[in-house]
C-alpha cells in the first residue's frame, strides 16, 4: 500500500465528512442502557444508530451490504459485510468492532465544554462518545476505502457496531449467536476501542483487565435517629462499611488483599511493560490531572503500569444514603450504600471474582449489621495471543509510515467485554486492538476528547494491516 496516498485520502475524508458527522453524533445523549433505563422510549440510542448507519450507507465501498439487526428488547446492532476483493480468499474474514453507546454525563466539565456540546480546539474534538467509541465505524470504513482506492486485494470484512458496550455488552452474545454463520471464522479481529500511551506512535493493546462491580449496602436502622440520642449505642453504617473495605484492600496503600483477585503476570508482559516505561518515562503519571500536592502511587513507573494493567484495584464510584452537605442534619443515618468497581487481572474470571467478593463482604457482618453485596457488570479480561510475525511487521511499517516511530505493545486497565468473548470463540485469530484514548482524553470522565490528527494516522495504520493481511502467507 502507498501509505502517503492512503493518508492523503483519509485526512480529506476525516476533515470533510467524518468530523462533521462526529460533531452531530456527540450532540446525541445516547447513554448505554445501564445508565438510561428508558433508552428505548427516549430514542437516543436509536438516533445515534440511524446517524451512523446513514453515513455508512452512503459511502463508496465496493460490494458492501449493511443492515440494522434487531432482537426484541435489546439494543440494535449495525452489521456490515464487504466481500473479498482481488485474489484474496473469499472465505477468509476480518472482523472489525466498535460501539456507539455512551457513558453518562459526569460532572466537572469545563465551563465552555459539555458532554453533548461538541467543541473543536487545538485539533481535539471535545464531547461525550467521540473517542469512546463513536469514531470506530467511520474509521473502519475509511480504512477499507483507502485500500480499495488503490485496487489492493483484501479479505472479506465484517463490521459490528454494538450499542451496549458501556453496560458490559450483555446484548452482544445474543447477536453473535444469531449472526455466527454470517460472521464466519475471523483470522483477524480489529477493535478500535482501546488506548494509547501517547499520541506519537501506534499502540497495540495486548491485555485488558476485567471487572467485578456491585453495590455494597449496610443497614443498621429502619429509619434515621437523632445522633445525640443514638450515637454511642447504634453502630455507624459508615464505620461498618469501612470495616468491610478492610477485607478488600489495605487502607494505607490501596493494595488489594484477597489472593483470589490476583493472577501471575506473563514474562512477555513484564518485558513489554519495561519497554513502555522506558519510552514514556514520567508521562506514565504526569498525564493525570492530579490536585496540587498529590503524587502517584508505587515506587517507579514499571510498577505503576503493572498496577494499572495486571493487578487488581478497587475504586468507589458511587454512594447513597448520605445527604448532601446542605441537607445534612444531626441524624445517625439508617444505611450507607457504595458502588464498588474492582478491576481484575486479564486472566481472572470476572463472574467467579464477583461471587467471591460477595462471600467475603457478606460473611460475619460487623455489629450484626445487615450487609448485602449486589453484583453487576462482571466481565473477564483478555490476554492477547502471540503476535504473528506478519502482523508485527505490518504494525511496525504502518506506525513508522504514519508517525515516524515504531509500534509499542502495552496492556490497558479498562475492559472490552467483547474481546474475551472473541478470544474464546476464535482462538486462532490475530488481534489488532488499538484506539485513540491517550493521555487526558478522559473517556467516561469530564472533558473527553478525540485527538483528530492521531485518529487520522491510526486509521491509515488500520488500512495498512488490512492490505497486508491477505498477503501474509506470500
Amino acid at each position: 500500500m502507498d501509505q502517503q496516498t492512503a493518508q492523503k485520502f483519509i485526512d480529506e475524508l476525516w476533515m470533510d465528512s467524518i468530523v462533521p458527522e462526529l460533531i452531530e453524533y456527540i450532540k446525541i445523549p445516547a447513554k448505554s442502557p445501564h445508565f438510561d433505563a428508558d433508552w428505548a422510549k427516549n430514542g437516543y440510542v436509536e438516533d445515534a444508530t440511524q446517524q451512523i448507519f446513514s453515513w455508512c450507507k452512503t459511502q463508496d465501498v465496493k460490494g458492501m451490504e449493511l443492515e440494522i439487526v434487531r432482537l426484541e428488547g435489546r439494543t440494535p446492532l449495525i452489521f456490515m459485510e464487504i466481500p473479498a476483493q482481488g485474489e484474496a480468499d473469499p472465505d477468509d474474514t476480518i472482523l472489525m468492532y466498535g460501539h456507539l453507546d455512551k457513558q453518562p454525563e459526569m460532572s466537572g466539565w469545563a465551563d465552555d465544554l459539555g458532554p453533548w456540546k461538541p467543541v473543536i480546539r487545538d485539533g481535539k474534538l471535545y464531547g461525550r462518545g467521540g473517542a469512546d467509541d463513536g469514531y470506530a465505524a467511520y474509521s473502519s470504513l475509511a480504512a477499507i476505502m483507502a485500500v480499495q482506492r488503490q485496487n489492493l486485494p483484501h479479505a472479506r470484512i465484517v463490521i459490528i457496531i454494538e450499542a451496549c458496550e458501556e453496560s458490559g455488552s450483555y446484548d452482544l452474545p445474543h447477536y453473535i449467536e444469531l449472526l455466527k454463520d454470517r460472521i464466519g471464522e475471523p483470522s483477524l479481529v480489529v477493535c478500535l476501542d482501546s488506548g494509547a500511551g501517547n499520541y506519537e506512535r501506534l499502540w497495540l493493546t495486548v491485555s485488558l483487565r476485567g471487572m467485578a462491580a456491585g453495590t455494597l449496602r449496610v443497614d443498621v436502622l429502619n429509619e434515621g435517629v437523632h445522633s445525640g440520642y443514638a450515637s454511642g449505642i447504634v453502630p455507624s453504617s459508615f464505620r461498618v462499611m469501612q470495616q468491610l473495605f478492610n477485607r478488600l484492600e489495605d487502607q494505607a496503600t490501596g493494595k488489594v488483599l484477597p489472593d483470589y483477585l490476583y493472577a501471575p503476570i506473563p514474562q512477555q508482559r513484564l518485558e513489554q511493560t519495561q519497554a513502555v516505561a522506558e519510552v514514556l518515562g514520567d508521562e506514565v503519571w504526569q498525564a493525570y490531572p492530579f490536585a496540587a500536592g498529590v503524587g502517584p502511587m508505587a515506587e517507579n513507573n514499571v510498577e505503576r503500569i503493572l498496577n494499572r494493567t495486571w493487578r487488581p484495584a478497587l475504586s468507589y464510584t458511587g454512594i447513597a444514603g448520605i445527604p448532601s452537605l446542605e441537607n445534612a442534619g444531626n441524624v445517625l443515618r439508617p444505611y450507607t450504600a457504595m458502588k464498588l468497581s474492582m478491576r481484575l487481572p486479564a486472566t481472572v474470571d470476572g463472574e467467579a471474582a464477583s461471587q467471591a467478593m460477595k462471600e467475603t463482604l457478606e460473611a460475619n457482618p460487623p455489629s450484626g449489621a445487615k450487609v448485602s453485596f449486589t453484583t453487576d457488570q462482571a466481565a473477564s479480561g483478555w490476554d492477547a495471543p502471540e503476535i504473528a510475525p506478519w502482523l508485527h511487521t505490518s504494525l511496525e511499517k504502518g506506525s513508522q509510515g504514519s508517525y515516524g516511530q515504531g509500534v509499542m505493545y502495552m496492556g490497558e486497565g479498562g475492559t472490552i467485554p467483547f474481546m474475551a468473548m472473541l478470544g474464546d470463540f476464535y482462538p486462532q485469530a490475530q488481534f489488532m486492538i488499538t484506539g485513540v484514548l491517550g493521555p487526558q482524553s478522559n473517556a467516561h470522565g469530564p472533558n473527553e476528547f478525540l485527538h483528530i490528527p492521531f485518529a487520522r494516522k491510526l486509521t491509515t495504520c488500520v488500512a495498512h494491516v488490512i492490505a497486508d493481511h491477505c498477503q501474509r502467507g506470500i
